[in-house]
């Protein structure tokens, strides 16, 4: 009866809802820094009235492949470790030191390039990659660390909308700022003022766990820390069970769906503004203004799909799994049919591939519910290392795509090439979700606290027959 009244009376507003605004506005900010390049590119080497004091450039579509694709080839490196980091460091400091630099290096952009071309984006990008490959495994661990299991689906999905929220700033925002006096180093600039006052405020009001928290009372940090266990399980500093990890089916059921999402929105994201100006012959202005209508409905369908799966799970209508499942479908699938209906859309009709661009992009953001927050399901102790683990797999999948849209794209105009594009992006969101619906599950798995005997059965093995030999050794020399 105490543990229910003290629910009851669990603020409706608390930290764990200033945490989580703090991360959607962090992944925001990240977002802006990681997508502007799509539109940035596009304005860099196509001339427009207003910007006709700022350098352009003559790069190649390879070239332009490169500069795309070199994040990944940074963040790749730091997925991994980024997991092990926020674990041992905290999620406070490791994102707030990721950020910082990110922001620095976008405000050093304009001249980098200006000294010496494209490689120098490509190299800025890079280290850019190697500063954001943090963010993932961060956010995932914070979000461990302060939201209960009841809540976990509803503060989750409303942090990751800052990725859809981000997507449209950078869409839309990049594409004004090029079109504007300040031109394509304006993209650049402004992006690294938001970093800066984002990370001023992740340093005044981040908190690592609700067990360290001042400002938040008793009933909150009981509801958060007691829900599931975390402060009997963090004093413990459980092992990182990694023989459970690579042997766990569900897991690659999940790297899976993530690669497949990874595939086809990377397409899209990194590609949209090249195809809408290619094949739709669109400009800058309203190439902005198309290029964000995607990411913008996105946006709005993820607080749709966030309230749907809140009735779903408290009316009880659908297990957790079965929502996980059944999001990713609509997530995966509906775009994967859209992009096959596009390719096949003629370059005069331009309204009719508008409407399937954006619902393609738009009805995507199910995935936040459908995988996204999987690996918290799987493993709430390590939540962080998961997520390095998948983000390294997912920052490859998203480097390869714009080095394949670079090869099977040599004319932007031509609508047949765009065709192949997009068929490879459905068949690889088909086959993706597939082995989720097979496989994956919403379950926490017996290794999220598995013991440090439990992890690694045969060194116990092997040092009790080491025991027994010594023992019967012993014994043959008494006799």
């Amino acid at each position: 009866m105490n543990e229910i009244r003290a629910e009851q009376k669990v603020p409706c507003l608390g930290q764990r809802h200033l945490q989580a605004s703090l991360l959607f506005i962090g992944l925001a900010v990240n977002t802006i820094l990681q997508y502007n390049v799509g539109v940035a590119v596009v304005a860099m080497t196509n001339s427009t009235p207003s910007s006709g004091q700022i350098p352009h450039y003559n790069w190649t579509e390879p070239q332009k492949s490169y500069i795309l694709s070199s994040f990944y080839w940074g963040s790749t490196l730091t997925q991994f470790p980024g997991g092990y980091l926020c674990k041992r460091f905290g999620a406070k400091t490791v994102l707030l030191w990721g950020s910082l630099g990110s922001a620095l290096l976008s405000a050093a952009t304009p001249h980098g390039v200006y000294a010496a071309g494209w490689r120098a984006y490509c190299l800025i990008r890079v280290l850019q990659g190697l500063c954001q490959g943090v963010t993932l495994p961060c956010v995932h661990q914070h979000l461990a660390n302060w939201a209960p299991l009841k809540e976990r689906t509803r503060l989750g999905a409303f942090a990751y909308t800052g990725f859809d929220c981000g997507n449209v700033l950078a869409m839309y925002a990049a594409g004004l700022l090029a079109s504007s006096q300040l031109g394509w180093p304006g993209i650049s600039y402004v992006s690294a003022i938001l970093g800066f006052v984002w990370c001023l405020l992740w340093l005044l009001l981040g908190i690592n766990r609700a067990s360290n928290a001042r400002c938040i009372s008793e009933v909150e940090r009981s509801f958060i820390v007691g829900d599931v266990q975390r402060s009997e399980r963090q004093q413990r500093r459980l092992p990182i069970p990694w023989r459970c990890i690579f042997r766990s089916a569900p897991f690659y059921a999940l790297l899976c769906a993530r690669c497949a999402d990874t595939w086809g929105l990377a397409t899209m994201q990194a590609e949209l503004p090249a195809y809408l100006r290619g094949v739709l012959q669109l400009d800058m202005r309203s190439n902005a203004l198309y290029s964000a209508l995607p990411f913008l409905l996105m946006w709005a369908m993820c607080y749709v799909y966030l309230i749907v799966a809140d009735l779903a799970l408290q009316c009880r209508w659908l297990s957790l799994t079965a929502l996980r499942k059944s999001f990713n479908s609509i997530a995966l699938w509906t775009p994967a049919c859209i992009l096959i209906a596009l390719g096949f859309v003629e370059s005069d009709q331009r309204p009719l591939a508008l409407v399937l661009v954006t619902l393609s992009v738009g009805v995507s953001s199910a995935a936040t519910i459908g995988s996204e927050l999987n690996t918290i399901d799987l493993s709430p102790n390590h939540a962080g290392i998961l997520a390095g683990i998948l983000s390294t797999f997912t920052n490859v999948v998203a480097l390869i795509t714009p080095l394949v849209v670079g090869v099977l794209v040599e004319r932007q105009t031509e609508r047949g090439e765009w065709q192949l594009v997009f068929s490879i992006a459905a068949l690889v969101l088909f086959a993706g979700n597939v082995v989720y619906l097979i496989w994956g599950t919403a379950e926490t798995q017996k290794w999220d606290a598995v013991s440090e005997e439990e992890e690694q059965p045969e060194a116990k093995v092997f040092e009790d027959a080491r025991l027994e030999i010594l023992l019967n050794k012993a014994s043959a020399f008494s006799k």
